[in-house]
């Protein structure tokens, strides 16, 4: 899964189409992510002890990883992702990075 948690993402297809944010919570298994401000929706809620007003709430749902592209961050536009192999200098162990396909910027 190229796409990690903090990562910042643009919405390209289904309602929130072309919005940005904040990758929050990332599920490999079922192929989604969780958004932060992107496909809202609301939740009727009874008063409790941890919300004693209740009412409604709005909360983020998984969105398929197919719908987002990372945003670069050179261009502040979406692009692809590809790997490039980097030697580490302390420990001399070869490391995968993930790079910008437009740009060439390490992400």
């Amino acid at each position: 899964m190229k796409i990690k948690k903090n990562d910042t993402v643009m919405v390209i297809a289904g309602n929130d189409r072309g919005k940005t944010g904040k990758v929050l919570k990332v599920f490999p298994k079922e192929s989604r992510v969780i958004v932060e401000g992107i496909n809202l929706r609301k939740r009727h809620t009874k008063p409790s002890q941890r919300n004693p007003q209740g009412g409604i709430l709005e909360k983020e749902a998984p969105i398929h990883i197919s719908n987002v592209m990372i945003i670069d961050p050179k261009t502040n536009e979406p692009t692809r992702i590809g790997a490039k192999i980097i030697l580490d200098e302390k420990t001399g162990k070869k490391k995968i990075a993930r790079v910008s396909k437009a740009s060439g910027e390490m992400l």
